[in-house]
């Protein structure tokens, strides 16, 4: 398995410093509203790599946070006359909903950055013993030109970075490219108590720290979109190789950005989109299989027309899925004839190409192509005259590959209230009969299904997702 690593600006071999398996820390957002489609595209791809990971049989410890404490978090809570905190419990309840929606299974770890503090009062302590960081006036930055290898990530030239820079130097800054570890608070922020002031973490620090309490001081792949490769993830290298000593990541993987129809998206130019709108439109399922339709390290472009080509593509696969699932119901033959050794032979190919696809830095795009060829193999090569055994493989065969891209293809048929009611009254019978095991059976199905029953005094009370 290659992968292109930004550091070396190269595929390289995939190999982790534990054999079998993955430590994995993806950026996450910052939760002071909806979630936009520029932050889905990391969490789609992502979630596609720890998915095939998995497959190929390795324990992936996969983290990713959410910034819970910011500028824009704060701005948005005194609009509303509400606490920061109230902002970014909110926005992490509907972004788990938009993530679920889009089928991102949740990560090992969810780490808030509120709930780290003093492992990041601890590691700007460190910084500031070794020499890495000083305090003034409350503000602790970092010394950027003390770590000899800053720039190493992202290419760029610290003297050019400066020749660049159009603001003076701050009073306080030892040098202008030294950036913030903790500041001060101001009047109605929240704070902690450090230290050096009443006041909260900068940015970058954040991930260092949550990476090395939840993964160790060195990991397998740092992953996030290409806009955090500086000076974010550059600093976080500064910060977690200067206090741990050691190489941070062994490889760094970027997403390329999304334009909206061929344009940057920005709110100012109107066509900025929430996950939450285009769930209004499309089935969000939609667009994770236009996430995948494009190499992750190629610019995206979003448009209604090609939202309309995936939907059209998604409804292939699942159309396929169904038919196979008809066959499969009139089916009368059992054992799998000789014939149908030699089509699932063929078949099977179709699973390598994707393998292939998939190892070559994880090209989706080679790889949905390939769940076509299958697809198009699996209408022209089964019917009801084919044996069970033949067509539950090949079905298995398509599901396994869309699970891997994280696409639901096979939609479970919606209940109806009387056939919720039926089960209901099913499960209060087994109950009585105390038949637990088929009463949490019957439970079990109706939440697959998307039901939830609540038992009251009144009765039992269901509701839909």
């Amino acid at each position: 398995m290659k992968l292109y690593n930004t550091m070396s600006q190269k595929k390289e071999e995939f190999i982790p410093l534990e054999e079998g398996k993955v430590r994995m820390y993806v950026c996450g957002p910052t939760v002071y509203n909806y979630i936009h489609i520029g932050n889905a595209r990391p969490m789609i791809v992502f979630d596609t790599v720890r998915r095939y990971m998995e497959y190929k049989g390795y324990q992936v410890n996969y983290v990713s946070n959410f910034t819970d404490v910011d500028d824009k978090i704060i701005k948005k809570a005194q609009e509303e006359g509400v606490s920061a905190s109230e902002i970014s419990t909110r926005y992490i309840a509907e972004c788990k909903k938009d993530m679920a929606g889009m089928n991102i299974k949740p990560a090992t770890t969810h780490p808030l950055a509120t709930e780290e503090i003093p492992g990041m009062i601890e590691m700007i302590s460190q910084l500031i013993g070794k020499g890495y960081a000083y305090e003034k006036d409350g503000t602790v930055y970092f010394r950027t030109r003390k770590f000899k290898d800053y720039g190493k990530l992202s290419k760029k030239n610290l003297d050019e970075l400066e020749a660049g820079k159009r603001i003076a130097v701050e009073d306080q800054k030892e040098d202008d490219m030294d950036f913030v570890l903790w500041k001060p608070k101001k009047d109605g922020e929240p704070y902690w108590e450090s230290p050096w002031s009443e006041g909260r973490p900068g940015w970058h620090i954040e991930c260092s720290v949550m990476s090395k309490k939840y993964l160790g001081d060195q990991i397998d792949i740092h992953a996030g979109g290409e806009d955090l490769v500086f000076p974010h993830h550059e600093n976080e290298i500064a910060q977690s190789e200067a206090a741990n000593g050691k190489e941070f990541s062994k490889y760094w993987m970027h997403n390329a950005f999304l334009n909206i129809d061929n344009k940057k998206m920005s709110k100012s130019l109107g066509n900025f989109f929430t996950v939450r709108e285009i769930s209004e439109k499309y089935d969000l399922q939609v667009l994770r299989f236009f996430m995948l339709s494009a190499h992750y390290r190629s610019p995206l472009n979003f448009s209604a027309e090609l939202m309309e080509a995936s939907k059209n593509g998604l409804d292939r696969i699942v159309n396929a899925v169904s038919s196979l699932n008809r066959f499969l119901e009139a089916a009368q033959i059992d054992g799998l004839g000789a014939d149908e050794e030699k089509l699932l032979e063929e078949a099977g190919a179709f699973t390598v190409k994707f393998e292939e696809a998939m190892d070559d830095d994880f090209n989706t795009a080679d790889a949905v192509s390939a769940v076509f060829e299958l697809v198009k193999f699996a209408n022209i090569n089964a019917s009801a005259n084919h044996s069970k055994e033949y067509l539950s493989n090949l079905k298995g065969q398509i599901m396994t590959l869309c699970d891997i891209l994280g696409l639901i293809v096979e939609k479970k048929e919606e209940l109806l209230d009387s056939d919720i009611e039926a089960l209901i009254q099913e499960r209060q019978e087994a109950r009585k009969a105390k038949n637990f095991q088929r009463a949490d059976e019957i439970r079990e199905e109706l939440l697959s299904r998307g039901i939830t029953l609540k038992d009251t005094r009144e009765g039992v009370v269901w509701t839909r997702a």
